[in-house]
């Protein structure tokens, strides 16, 4: 809409050209990677050295998948947001995915003017959705409680892929598996299908995922367990 190009950039950010806006993904979707500090701390200080916004996606930081805790970006700011702003969703912390609920903190001079371009483009969010935003951003239990569902499906799947030869890459955080056996991701995402399980082509992120493919944890518990046990008690037969 705005008319600009893009540019994939290398995770270090002391390679970056000037940009009016960089966008950073951590946890990743779909790798499930997640950023140090020192990683974060190289983006913020490449914002101050060329006065690009900085916009972090961070709508997965609520569920770490073990002991790696994901930061925000403001965590390494110093207290000062000028040009950096944080994406939240509320599909993914609170599973309130079809509301259309999400929200971005940090600089004030941004967040007016993105107030500005919102009721001009018509992007309200009705006064239901708002309300039912209220009420889960003020609960943390219910985020706790489904995070540990996470880990507990990852551990399932995880196993029972590792056991078919597939490696787990990254996957740190996040709803997701990134894994690979070394083929080419539509011949993972066939093989898994004649067990009635469902995988994303990796290439679909970018062709160096071509090898890879994405396996959402967002069945439930009994789906996960099914999966797994298809995998582990058929896939050698």
């Amino acid at each position: 809409m705005a008319g600009a190009d893009h540019q994939s950039v290398p995770l270090d950010a002391t390679s970056w050209p000037a940009a009016d806006l960089a966008w950073v993904n951590s946890p990743s979707n779909p790798t499930g990677r997640v950023h140090s500090a020192a990683e974060l701390r190289a983006v913020v200080d490449y914002s101050r050295r060329t006065g690009t916004v900085i916009a972090s996606d961070e709508c997965y930081l609520s569920f770490p998948a073990g002991d790696v805790k994901p930061t925000s970006i403001f965590e390494v700011a110093d207290g000062d947001n000028r040009n950096l702003l944080a994406v939240h969703s509320l599909s993914k912390r609170s599973n309130l995915a079809g509301y259309r609920a999400a929200f971005v903190v940090g600089d004030s001079a941004l967040i007016a003017r993105l107030l500005e371009v919102r009721k001009h483009a018509g992007m309200m969010v009705p006064l239901p959705v708002q309300r039912a935003m209220t009420i889960a951003l003020s609960d943390e239990t219910h985020v706790e409680e489904q995070a540990a569902r996470y880990r507990a499906r990852r551990g399932v799947l995880q196993a029972a892929l590792e056991s078919q030869g597939f490696r787990i890459d990254h996957t740190e955080a996040g709803l997701y598996l990134w894994a690979t056996r070394g083929e080419s991701d539509w011949e993972s995402v066939t093989w898994l299908a004649q067990f009635g399980i469902l995988a994303t082509p990796g290439h679909f992120y970018g062709e160096a995922g071509s090898h890879h493919i994405r396996i959402a944890l967002t069945a439930t518990d009994d789906e996960i367990a099914t999966a797994a046990a298809r995998l582990t008690h058929s896939a050698g037969k």
